[in-house]
């Protein structure tokens, strides 16, 4: 079986869909696709599923769709599979798990790949974290379960998984400045930071990106409308590493065009105290 999770819902046995079209069952295959060899208790489905206005028939009414889901994954498997659809979708004491490996969901793939990342950079091997994290991106097709109704389980969950999206590409981009691919970036930060237009990492680094391509007068204009965005809305000045850091490009500090320096850190970081 192989399950993705990071975009739209697919799963799929011998080369065959067992994704139902209805929401809720679709819901169910979500929440156990992100728990793969873990029991998902019958409570929690529920409320995933209805949240807390539980109808009377909810106990039955989650044991159809499992039924459901059941019968698509014994089509998908066939008559001559080793094991039959109850041993994949497995009942255990108070709830039910997917008995998949975790590798088989693609959301595992990519937090490894994540994982091997980060501790790449961490070690200063820029040119193997890149690499590993450019991996880890690719595997995402848009936003999480795309096509997939959310409830509160969920809804938690993905969340989590773009707010990680988001860490993977500020340390992805870290590694590239380190390489020197600031040019490169620029195009890509010009969109991260007009989506997320009060985050300071980002900004740090679409400045450091432009200033390097020899764009000094936007780079600091970069930091004139974040600074003005946060005032306006939040009451707060930009950070003091922020601060710093465009301090330095006023005063063309000759440590902006060093790649990588001796401080194994965060482009945002680069002037912290």
């Amino acid at each position: 079986m192989e399950i993705k999770v990071l975009g739209a819902l697919n799963a799929e046995v011998n080369g065959m869909s067992i994704v139902p079209t209805a929401g809720k069952p679709r819901q169910i295959l979500a929440l156990l696709a992100l728990y793969p060899g873990r029991v998902v208790p019958v409570p929690t489905l529920m409320e995933e599923i209805w949240g807390t206005a539980l109808p009377q028939s909810a106990l039955t009414t989650l044991q159809t769709y499992i039924l459901q889901l059941r019968r698509m994954l014994g089509t998908a498997m066939g008559p001559d599979a080793p094991g039959t659809a109850k041993d994949v979708l497995a009942t255990r004491y108070g709830g039910y798990t997917l008995q998949v490996p975790a590798e088989a969901v693609d959301v595992y793939q990519y937090e490894r790949l994540l994982a091997e990342g980060r501790q790449a950079f961490e070690d200063g091997e820029d040119h193997l974290s890149a690499s590993l994290l450019h991996q880890a991106l690719a595997l995402w097709d848009g936003p999480a379960l795309v096509d997939v109704r959310v409830g509160p389980i969920l809804e938690i969950e993905v969340t989590r998984l773009e707010q990680s999206r988001l860490v993977a590409r500020e340390r992805r981009v870290d590694a590239d400045l380190r390489l020197g691919r600031h040019v490169e970036l620029i195009a890509e930060l010009t969109d991260l930071i007009a989506r997320h237009p009060q985050h300071e990492g980002l900004h740090s680094q679409a400045m450091v990106a432009l200033y390097r391509s020899g764009r000094q007068a936007v780079a600091l204009d970069v930091y004139r409308r974040l600074r003005h965005r946060l005032i306006d809305e939040l009451g707060v000045e930009p950070s003091p590493q922020l601060q710093r850091l465009h301090q330095a490009m006023l005063a063309v500090d000759p440590r902006l065009d060093v790649a990588a320096g001796p401080r194994r850190t965060s482009t945002f970081d680069l002037y912290a105290a």
